[in-house]
Parts: structure tokens; sequence; C-alpha cells
């Protein structure tokens, strides 16, 4: 079934385009000119590919991916979910948004994580064999990437020489690694051994330039995930915790030219800091990225094809022939007004019109 959305004006992840008709066959954009078998008028909305949150956690299954569609959030990338049954029946689920997972993360042995309610015993690793052997069982589990929680030093964190075991044993098995790091010698830790993203950034100090500068060596990419860092260091104002400190790292790492993904860390977790919502908390995290310094344009693309192009998610994440017809569509002008993007007038899935 061709349908066929017209008069939109087209941001197609990485450029904006005047209003032209974009045409889905089944589950695919697909350039097509002819009749169609549905045709919706957009009357001067906007079409953006369907956003990707690339920082969140599955923790209630469907209804947390409901809540992420309603919003116009059609994937998610996963940071931390077990058992590998959960995880399965989460990617399997349809109707609603699409996840790719880390499973289990890897933590030290006294660090906040190993102490959650239920966490898996096989998460904590303390030697680099365990790292290895850590790395396999994800491998097994089906990852699509290795999440690691770096703390800056024992007894909280692992070694320095366990952090690379497992960031080498997850390159060779082809599979990205994403670092929770939330302290400046966290990043320390995550850079040296050769991470590929970062996710959080520092609430005790802002990373220093030459930290910004090997980063940029490095080709890292940050998911700086504002908005838990906002709602972290208001709960934790006492200890010291700002969220200027993330702010201004973000300024940092943008004008060093470090490719900036929107990511939330939303979950409905109980023993969280800070519980982001689904779907709802993206929105909020492009308005943060904006007051970073970020465009409207820069902060859209980090929310689309951004994630998709460096998580090689490569079917999704623009508005070309050939793509996902994961499309959202919505009233007036994100370059006027970021905000207008919470206006959602439509949603489509895989082609599907979320209802």
């Amino acid at each position: 079934m061709i349908t066929v959305i017209e008069n939109a004006r087209v941001f197609d992840g990485a450029t904006w385009n005047e209003p032209h008709r974009v045409a889905m066959d089944g589950p695919v954009i697909v350039a097509h000119a002819g009749p169609a078998d549905v045709v919706v008028d957009a009357a001067g909305g906007t079409l953006l590919p369907g956003l990707v949150d690339a920082h969140m956690h599955t923790v209630s299954g469907r209804p947390d991916l409901e809540q992420l569609v309603r919003w116009g959030v059609t994937t998610g990338l996963d940071m931390a979910a077990w058992p590998a049954e959960f995880v399965d029946r989460s990617r399997s689920e349809a109707g609603v948004a699409q996840i790719f997972s880390a499973t289990i993360p890897a933590v030290g042995p006294g660090g906040n994580h190993a102490r959650l309610p239920g966490f898996p015993a096989e998460g904590v690793v303390t030697t680099p064999e365990e790292g290895c052997a850590f790395v396999a069982r994800r491998v097994a589990d089906g990852a699509d990437y290795v999440k690691i929680v770096t703390e800056a030093a024992p007894p909280a964190g692992m070694t320095q020489q366990t952090v690379d075991a497992i960031v080498h044993a997850a390159h060779t098995a082809g599979l990205l690694v994403v670092a929770h790091s939330v302290t400046t010698g966290a990043f320390d830790v995550a850079i040296a051994a050769g991470v590929d993203v970062s996710t959080h950034a520092p609430l005790d100090a802002v990373l220093d330039d030459r930290t910004v500068q090997r980063m940029v060596e490095a080709g890292m990419v940050s998911v700086p995930t504002l908005t838990m860092m906002r709602g972290t260091a208001e709960r934790y104002a006492a200890a010291g915790l700002r969220y200027e400190h993330a702010r201004a790292t973000v300024a940092k790492l943008h004008a060093a030219g470090i490719p900036l993904l929107v990511g939330t860390d939303s979950n409905s977790a109980p023993a969280t800091p800070f519980a982001p919502r689904h779907g709802e908390s993206l929105h909020d995290e492009m308005q943060l990225l904006l007051e970073a310094g970020l465009s409207p344009t820069e902060i859209l693309a980090a929310a689309t094809s951004g994630p998709a192009r460096h998580f090689g998610l490569e079917d999704r994440g623009r508005i070309a022939p050939g793509r996902r017809a994961d499309l959202l569509l919505v009233d007036g002008d994100p370059t006027v007004d970021l905000a207008c993007t919470r206006s959602i007038r439509a949603v489509w899935l895989a082609g599907e019109r979320v209802r």
C-alpha cells in the first residue's frame, strides 16, 4: 500500500527541504510520483525522521516502549536490561518503539550499580579475565553493543587494565563500547581504554581542554544526557554536584567538534537517582542542548541521523528512499521554535500510522 504525505516541509536528517511529497510503500520510504492509496495533507507541518533516544532503559517492557512512540521516539538504544528473555521480548514488541540493547552492563564491585536491587552478579567484573568472559556472554546474549560503568578507580570501579580488556574484547567481537562516566576521573578511565561513546557529562567539574582534545583524537562520541544530569545534580547538590559543570562541558565538546547525540537516560526504575519520563524527556533534552549552544538543526540531526550513523543503524534516521518509514509529523517550524516537536500530529512506525 502506497501512503503519501503532501505539503510538509521536510527535515531529512541532515538538511531542510521545501514542501514536497514523501511516499511510503509498506515499511519503506520510496520515490513515488503516481497515485497513492492513502494521502495525508500535512498542511504546512514539518516532517522529521522518527526520533532516536540514544540512552534509555527498558524497565517495564511494552509500557515504556508505548510511551516512547507516543512522543515520536521510534527507536530506543537501551543501555542496561536483563534477563536476556526480557530483552528479546522487548525487542520483538510490535506497534511500539523498536529497541536495541547492551543487555547487562559491566560494573565495578563497589559502585552504586553493583548495589542495585536484582543486579546480576555476572555484571560485576573484577579482573581482565572476567572482563573477557563478560564480553563473551554479551555476545552470546545478542547484545547490540557493550556498556561499561567506569569509575575513577577501585574499590568502587574496575582497574584500568580490566576496563582495557573489556574494550579490547568487545572491539574484537565487532561491538561498540559505551562508557557511563559521570565524573572527570571516570572520563580519564574511559578515554584511556579507547571506548567509542561516552554517556553522561561530569557533575564534579568541567572537563579540561586536554581531556576534550584526547576525546577528539580518539574519535569519541558523546551522549551527555543533560536531563539526567540536571535531575541528579538537583538531588545531590549538597554533595557538590553541579549541573552547570555538565552544561559547560557540553558547550566545550560542541565547540571541539565532538559528535553529540540526544539521549535522556529515561527509565521507570524506583532505585535510580532520577527517572526521566520515556519519550517526553527527549524533548526536554533537546531544549537543554539548545541552551548549551547547539542549533535546532544540529539537535534534530543528533536525534535522528546521528545515532543511526554512529550506532550502525543504516536502515533509519533519514528520510530517503530505501530507509525504514519511521516518520514524525509536527505542527510548526522547529528552526523557529524547537519546542514545536511536542506538537505531534502523526507518527508512523515502519509505514504503519500509530493510532
